[in-house]
């Protein structure tokens, strides 16, 4: 690896002398990260960055070691129509009583996912006594699917609204990616149901 790098084809004369660990460590390796980087920046912008963040304070691992009560009350500031106000007080003094009950609960020691916490929170009724962290858990858990259920939406709105189809309106749409996403529920429902329905939506000159 102390040797002299030696690139392959006419780029010889391009290339800035370089041993071959200086080569792969920086101009690949580094190179690499960077692009990796680049890409991340231009799919998460920074809330999406600072929710990933927060989401990580509650995890269980290693006794609750990423604890932080600030960064919690910022992710509930993201959620305006669940926490007022007055929620937000409540929850700050919810926080500290969560944190230092679980702390000395052996059997959360050995949880290291927010599911197992949350189930273990029912199990002990601390969901009853602590609702606000709940409820934060709950939001934290749901966004991963919500998230997932958008990028399906974006995904199926590429083959409903093709180029041949480029000018339908907003309730056209809605009704069709309806359809077209929840594809599976759908099937299942008999032609003639179907066809009944649209019969008696109005008056029809030929009976289906």
């Amino acid at each position: 690896m102390e040797d002299q790098y030696i690139p392959q084809g006419w780029l010889k004369r391009f290339v800035q002398q370089a041993t071959n660990i200086h080569h792969f460590r920086v101009e690949v390796f580094i190179g690499l990260i960077d692009l990796l980087r680049q890409e991340l920046d231009g799919r998460f912008d920074e809330v999406n960055t600072n929710l990933l963040t927060y989401m990580t304070c509650l995890s269980p691992k290693n006794n609750l070691s990423s604890f932080n009560e600030d960064k919690l009350l910022k992710l509930a500031i993201l959620y305006p129509s669940e926490f007022s106000s007055t929620n937000l007080m409540t929850l700050d003094c919810q926080l500290d009583i969560f944190i230092n009950d679980v702390k000395k609960d052996v059997e959360v020691q050995n949880i290291h996912d927010v599911t197992s916490l949350s189930m273990k929170l029912v199990d002990t009724n601390r969901h009853v006594a602590c609702p606000l962290v709940f409820l934060l858990i709950k939001l934290m858990m749901i966004l991963l699917v919500a998230t997932a259920n958008v990028e399906r939406v974006f995904s199926g709105m590429t083959y409903v609204k093709n180029k041949l189809r480029n000018r339908m309106g907003d309730q056209l749409l809605n009704d069709c990616l309806v359809t077209f996403i929840e594809r599976d529920v759908f099937l299942q429902v008999p032609d003639d149901d179907i066809t009944d329905r649209f019969q008696e939506m109005t008056n029809r000159r030929i009976q289906l």
